[in-house]
């Protein structure tokens, strides 16, 4: 099955997901699906709300970024291919104390040809389980925890344009706007 990846205004986007509590063969296929999905979009992170679900699951692939981080998955350091596409469930995200933050141009799959600086912090440390239920640890910085951090985000019902500083956000005001009415009326 093809998974449609919905558009901001939809209510979706703003729900909280609801946690996963059964690690079964359905949450398998959704996450391998939602692979799919994010790879045939050529991007590297779909959360479940991006999808219609608000559930608290997300995926990311990193393997196509040329962007230099550090990860320690599990107090190991894995080579990107192992782990990669990451399927997270339930991911509670911590920050280390005097993390500092950086600027970076995001985009988002529910936001077409969308994109804005938005601050974040550079490290970050989250638990996790995968779609088998095994619970994971993992800290990293760079484009790995800003994708996490993006992705976590959706989880709560918060887009990347809440965290845009206000002149950038202004910038896209148009857009967004244009991107609303878009959605509304394919709604009908």
């Amino acid at each position: 099955m093809s998974l449609t990846i919905v558009h901001y205004d939809d209510a979706i986007l703003r729900r909280k997901g609801s946690k996963i509590n059964n690690f079964d063969d359905s949450l398998r296929q959704l996450a391998q699906e939602m692979i799919a999905a994010m790879h045939d979009a050529h991007g590297i992170g779909l959360a479940a709300q991006q999808i219609g679900q608000a559930l608290q699951l997300c995926v990311i692939d990193l393997r196509p970024v040329e962007a230099e981080f550090e990860w320690r998955l599990d107090g190991a350091h894995p080579p990107l291919e192992l782990i990669m596409p990451m399927v997270l469930v339930n991911p509670q995200i911590t920050f280390p104390a005097g993390t500092a933050e950086s600027v970076y141009e995001e985009g988002c799959l529910s936001f077409p040809d969308i994109r804005g600086d938005v601050a974040r912090p550079d490290s970050i440390a989250v638990t996790y389980a995968d779609e088998h239920g095994v619970p994971h640890s993992l800290a990293c910085d760079g484009m790995f925890a800003r994708c996490i951090q993006h992705e976590i985000d959706h989880l709560n019902g918060v887009l990347f344009i809440d965290r845009m500083g206000k002149k950038v956000r202004a910038k896209l005001d148009r857009a967004v706007k244009d991107l609303a009415r878009q959605t509304r009326a394919a709604a009908k």
